[in-house]
């Protein structure tokens, strides 16, 4: 294991580095060792930081073309800072040194989009004349920032995800409090050093590493206009509640189902979730949870997978070779694993995995998996993918469509009337065509329906969600008679 120390890492609000009286450590999710403390910051730091903000907002000039320039600059930095930020993130998260340098890379691309939407994003002039009521005046739309938003993200993109609420919610024009993941914090504290670095003014970005129970006063603190929430339906919905007068952004779960129809590239497929369903320890809302496959190609499609699961090589997220690590504590690989037991109780089989190799997850696939299932019903953000077969497409929809979620699902297809059949019947955010629906591109619209969410994100829609828009009306006066 890679001795990655963090040391001390302060908080930031302004330019400060306020000085606390209790440091929290972070512990490394692989071994258990201490990697770094932070501050546990109170409610009186809140107030500081959402005040900070306020002011920032009011008291000084931001104009959109420097807002562009800066997260052009941090784009750059990203890219000079990038194997940094990967080594941070596998070491804080456990996630492969590999494909944590697969987010580093994503972001850039997030910092990057949100400089072109800052640049780009735009009103509209509105027909006024066309009732008798307009004759004689022109309307114009303009977008103004909603104010201080108040980001709360998650630990399994420590990087991105803070990214694709910051940088947006900078091209928007809000100033932003973060309350990231209390896991995953050392990420978040970097990049906001380098937007510091990049020439962000001080009070636009202020990063407080508060416990759950303080930083619920950011829900309902009155100074913030915009609460942007990505993690677990159940919390996502109670701030939703509690804030019924702000603008609430919810990026919550998903069980991503995925139907190989029989004429479908079955083994593209069954590769892609080699990958789609076990990186990052299928600690992702996207990763591809259920696999429903015509009965016809169902059994060389499970050899395969079983086949490709047992290559996967568990271990050190800092080794180059390895594929899947440890989840985020071993209070979630108990409930993984219990999980795995109760479907095999109820009728289902382990075809490899289910076991324990010291604090790893054995990644694992199940057969037979029904309704009614945890494993089926409910998101299990661990390395476990379950697999039905069926005879009759439109029965396979109707499973892959029972969920209380709607984020993404996929299906393999070779016929066009189908996959757009497959689209019209499933009630999901993203429907993917011969793509697993644990795919993302970071500038595409990114959200779900149901209990997934009520958003959705990529940098141009999340920034136009930051906005509120003013209406402008012109009378036109009558032309001077000397003209």
């Amino acid at each position: 294991m890679s001795e990655v120390s963090f040391g001390q890492r302060p908080m930031l609000i302004g330019s400060r580095h306020p000085s606390v009286d209790v440091w929290r450590p972070v512990h490394s999710p692989f071994d258990g060792r201490v990697i770094g403390e932070i501050p546990s910051a109170n409610e009186h730091d809140i107030d500081d930081a959402v005040d900070t903000a306020r002011q920032a907002l009011s008291a000084s000039e931001f104009p959109t073309f420097e807002r562009a320039a800066v997260l052009d600059r941090a784009a750059q930095y990203l890219q000079a800072q990038h194997e940094t930020f990967a080594q941070t993130i596998s070491a804080e998260a456990a996630k492969p040194i590999r494909t944590a340098r697969i987010e580093a890379s994503r972001a850039i691309d997030t910092v990057r989009f949100s400089a072109a939407v800052a640049r780009t994003m735009h009103g509209e002039l509105v027909p006024m004349n066309a009732s008798a009521a307009g004759h004689g005046t022109w309307g114009l739309v303009r977008r103004r920032p909603v104010g201080v938003l108040a980001a709360i993200t998650p630990f399994n993109f420590p990087l991105n995800l803070v990214c694709h609420k910051v940088a947006p919610a900078i091209a928007a024009g809000c100033p932003v409090v973060l309350k990231p993941a209390s896991a995953t914090p050392f990420s978040s504290l970097l990049l906001a050093d380098l937007l510091t670095e990049a020439g962000l003014p001080p009070g636009w970005l202020n990063v407080v590493t508060a416990p759950g129970r303080v930083a619920d006063h950011l829900v309902t603190h009155p100074d913030v206009a915009m609460i942007t929430f990505t993690g677990s339906a159940a919390v996502g919905w109670q701030i939703r509640e509690r804030a019924p007068k702000k603008r609430v952004s919810l990026e919550l779960g998903n069980n991503a189902p995925l139907i190989v129809h029989r004429d479908g590239d079955w083994q593209r497929a069954v590769d892609g979730v080699k990958t789609a369903g076990f990186a990052h320890a299928g600690q992702s809302c996207i990763s591809t949870q259920r696999i429903y496959v015509h009965e016809t190609i169902a059994e060389p499609f499970i050899e395969r997978l079983v086949a490709n699961v047992g290559a996967l090589k568990l271990g050190d997220p800092s080794d180059e070779s390895t594929d899947v690590s440890t989840l985020i504590d071993q209070g979630e690989t108990d409930r993984v694993q219990s999980w795995i037991g109760e479907a095999a109780d109820e009728g289902a089989d382990v075809l490899i995995g289910g076991g324990r190799l010291g604090r790893l997850l054995e990644p694992t696939v199940l057969s037979g998996i029904l309704p009614g299932m945890k494993v089926s019903d409910r998101e299990v953000f661990g390395p476990v993918v379950g697999v039905a077969t069926y005879s009759d497409l439109d029965a396979a929809l109707r499973l892959a469509d029972d969920s209380v979620y709607g984020l993404q699902a996929a299906i393999f297809t070779a016929d066009l009337d189908t996959a757009f059949y497959a689209a019209d019947r499933l009630h999901y955010g993203g429907v993917l065509i011969n793509e697993l629906p644990t795919w993302r591109a970071d500038q595409m619209p990114y959200g779900g329906d149901r209990d997934s969410g009520n958003t959705r994100e990529g940098p141009a829609w999340a920034a136009r969600s930051m906005t509120e828009e003013q209406l402008i009306v012109i009378r036109q006066n009558k032309p001077p008679l000397d003209l």
